[in-house]
């Protein structure tokens, strides 16, 4: 399929979804705003599952990453404050350019990311379980979870203060790294396809987008806290969106690149695995180092 076809394909899917979200969102009779948002999320989840299972491409569903919380989070918007514009804006800089960056890349319905290749040729008999668990509900499940901070911050009246800002500063900080990193990876790889990106934050980090993307939510967070600190526990989505990122996706990409790239493993000992700062080395190794010179 043509990319400006499979582009306007998304869009009807995306569009599709949501209507169905609103509906079932105004459908509704619950009194949680926050838990009828979670049951029509889900539930535009699974229309956009049915979607990718039946253009058999579970990359269908990439977009919702970053779509998702740009159509949420304003309808929690009670008064449109200078605190509340601060983080609608900080969500939307964010959103826009992971959204951008995603249609960039985006080959068309033709291509399919390869780690949902990985997962499906390892569990063939378990894929469309995987698949709906794995690669739709669970990450729908992560973005509700690193959205609570922001919702409880929206729906408790937030003014502006010292530590709401702090957080809006890294959550602008990181998208900024986010997409230095991506712009920086895409540029090189034009030209050096086979090659481990050592440029910018990349000779620091081995994952700067990752640490973007973790540092974005931990900056939402930091801003509830300048406004409700009794929600502190809110702060386990951000925590499990960086367990996530340990568990699952930075150890798939290591994997391969370590298959695919010569010298990965030199790479890996001369960068963090996150941090985009100057490895930190122990005065034994600096020793050790010494003596082998």
């Amino acid at each position: 399929m043509r990319r400006d076809i499979s582009f306007i394909v998304i869009f009807l899917i995306y569009g599709f979804a949501f209507s169905v979200g609103v509906v079932v969102f105004l459908g509704l009779t619950i009194e949680s705003m926050i838990l009828r948002v979670i049951i029509a999320d889900i539930v535009a989840t699974l229309v956009v599952f049915l979607f990718s299972t039946r253009f058999k491409n579970s990359s269908i569903y990439d977009p919702y990453w970053s779509v998702a919380p740009l159509v949420i989070v304003p309808f929690f918007v009670e008064t449109w404050s200078l605190a509340s514009i601060l983080l609608v804006g900080v969500i939307a800089f964010w959103a826009i350019r992971l959204t951008f960056n995603w249609a960039m890349t985006f080959k068309g319905l033709d291509h399919e990311d390869w780690r949902y290749q990985y997962f499906k040729e390892r569990f063939p008999r378990l894929w469309p379980l995987v698949n709906l668990l794995g690669i739709h509900l669970m990450p729908t499940a992560i973005v509700i979870m690193v959205m609570i901070p922001a919702l409880l911050y929206l729906l408790n009246n937030p003014t502006i203060n010292p530590v709401v800002f702090l957080g809006a500063f890294l959550s602008t900080l990181a998208t900024l790294i986010q997409w230095h990193s991506d712009k920086t990876i895409h540029q090189f790889k034009r030209t050096n396809p086979k090659q481990i990106c050592n440029q910018g934050l990349w000779q620091y980090s081995r994952h700067p987008n990752y640490f973007g993307e973790i540092l974005m939510w931990f900056g939402v967070f930091v801003m509830l806290m300048g406004v409700a600190p009794s929600y502190y526990y809110s702060g386990i989505g951000p925590i499990i969106n960086l367990l996530l990122f340990l568990s699952v996706s930075i150890p798939l990409m290591e994997q391969r690149q370590l298959k695919r790239k010569e010298g990965y493993n030199q790479y890996i000992e001369q960068t963090n695995m996150l941090i985009p700062l100057p490895i930190l080395k122990t005065r034994r190794e600096q020793v050790l180092n010494a003596k082998k010179r």
